[in-house]
């Protein structure tokens, strides 16, 4: 079906495809400023979201039937000109934004009316769709300078979507993200400028080709160790996750759900194209020995942080350290360096957005009836709110990695990778942290099915089942955790496709 579209639209069209991707929601932002009746803004962001959607799944179409895609800004060719260029990888992340995108969107009229400033709610869609832009910009360029661009526009817009909370503190946790990010983005920005000093081009592909030559010198080390650096405060890699937590328990319930889900996840796409793609793999594992440096940091990050999220409270701030382990996993895939590593990695790059999305969603459904996150305010919503509640549950569940769910695809591959290097202990630790999720999310599960709900005039009266404009994005990202867990064949074939281009030769 996809093709035969492909066929009948015009071929301009066709071609534009990958700087409409970029140019319709950045339009849309603007647009969002202007546009009245206020409410309308809401439906104008669906439709932006929804229209880069199904442009995304015309681009992933074209890259795996045709191969990579290359469009050149303004028909100047690189490396003068800005290259616009997808691979299974780039295509595939693409689809996992607009995805998340898409059912955030759906899902954010009422949870925003909710949670946001009647004043500053044309600001808000504004600046969630600048910060959907440039994520899709990130993972749609070839150019090393024009991504440090677009994580610019995505970050910057982060910040201001992290301070529209209503809790005070959500001001502090903007400003903590503003200056850790601020960190990170200077590091990238100076390994760039390194990068380009020595070879002259801020092309990928270009880089690629020609660092090999200069790679001994200590200028293009020095260069790797930056960026390595500043991706991993984007990412949130441990130790450098100190702005996470709270910039996920503070903001606007919509706006967790869709960071959570893209943003570190566009950063571990970053870090695979940076070391395998521009570095090589064969520089960032076999001289510069990335992985010494990964494999640890991975291991104490699942376990760590898995812990922590068990004695927490609030339960977005569970799942915010929940999110710190799952982006450990992530790493931990990449450090093994193998084929079997890299597909867990990416594998898990989408799935983790599926159940993530879906947890936070559900969490704000209990926001917009409730009022509150704290687990005790959760107490008998089994039966008050029992579709909200089984969509957390599910995902949950997924979370853990129960066969059936995109959870358990995900840790199949990465326990896989782990024995096909002989590390059987990496594997049993992917397993205890496994039951370590149990534990967090079956608190939440304890109270809200096995505690009574409050009696009436103790702040609980009418609560009921949230309403169907939360529940059904919330549900259409369950019911793809359930889909993709059954049957995985498209997830892993990209995945794996994905893997072995950016391995080249390597592993």
């Amino acid at each position: 079906m996809i093709a035969t579209l492909l066929a009948v639209l015009p071929g301009g069209f066709v071609r534009n495809l990958p700087a409409l991707q970029v140019v319709v929601p950045l339009l849309a932002a603007a647009a969002c400023l202007m546009i009245r009746p206020r409410r309308w803004i809401w439906g104008w962001a669906v439709l932006a979201t929804w229209a880069a959607l199904g442009i995304s799944v015309l681009q992933l179409h074209r890259v795996l039937t045709t191969g990579p895609v290359s469009y050149h800004i303004g028909d100047w060719p690189p490396p003068w000109g800005i290259e616009y260029r997808l691979d299974a990888l780039g295509a595939w992340v693409l689809l996992l934004v607009c995805v998340i995108g898409a059912a955030v969107a759906a899902y954010a009229r009422k949870s925003v009316e909710r949670e946001v400033e009647p004043n500053r709610i044309p600001l808000f869609y504004t600046a969630f769709l600048l910060c959907f832009t440039g994520l899709l910009g990130i993972t749609s360029t070839g150019d090393v300078f024009n991504l440090f661009v677009f994580l610019e526009i995505s970050s910057i817009s982060t910040y201001a979507l992290v301070s529209m909370g209503q809790d005070r503190r959500a001001l502090t946790a903007a400003f903590r993200y503003l200056m850790m990010g601020s960190i990170g983005a200077t590091f990238i920005v100076i390994g760039i400028g390194m990068m380009y000093a020595v070879t002259g081009t801020l092309n990928m592909a270009d880089l690629s080709r020609l660092l090999p030559a200069v790679a001994a010198t200590r200028t293009i080390r020095v260069a790797f160790g930056f960026i390595s650096v500043g991706v991993a405060l984007k990412l949130a890699l441990f130790p450098l996750h100190l702005w996470l937590p709270n910039a996920y328990t503070f903001a606007p319930s919509t706006v967790t759900a869709f960071v959570a889900s893209t943003s570190t996840k566009v950063a571990v796409y970053m870090l695979l194209r940076f070391f395998f793609t521009v570095f090589g793999a064969a520089f960032s594992f076999d001289v510069m020995r990335l992985d010494w440096v990964l494999l640890p940091l991975a291991l104490v990050a699942v376990v760590v942080t898995s812990l922590v999220a068990i004695f927490q409270v609030n339960v977005k701030r569970m799942l915010a350290y929940s999110s710190l382990a799952q982006i450990g996993y992530m790493i931990l895939g990449i450090s093994f360096a193998t084929a079997t590593g890299v597909t867990a990695a990416t594998l898990h790059l989408f799935n983790h957005a599926l159940m993530k999305g879906a947890l936070f969603m559900a969490v704000g459904c209990v926001m917009y009836r409730v009022g509150s996150v704290h687990i005790d305010a959760m107490a008998g919503l089994g039966r008050r709110m029992p579709w909200t509640m089984g969509a957390f549950v599910t995902a949950g569940l997924s979370l853990v990695g129960v066969p059936t769910t995109v959870g358990f695809i995900s840790k199949w591959y990465l326990i896989q990778a782990a024995l096909e290097r002989g590390w059987w202990p990496v594997a049993v630790v992917v397993l205890f942290t496994s039951l370590l999720a149990l534990v967090y999310v079956w608190r939440v599960v304890e109270v809200a099915y096995f505690r009574k709900f409050p009696e009436p005039g103790d702040g609980a009266d009418g609560v009921v089942e949230a309403p169907l404009a939360l529940l059904i994005p919330t549900w259409a990202l369950v019911a793809l955790n359930l889909v993709f867990g059954i049957d995985a064949t498209f997830t892993t074939g990209v995945a794996r496709r994905a893997a072995a281009a950016l391995l080249g030769g390597h592993g």
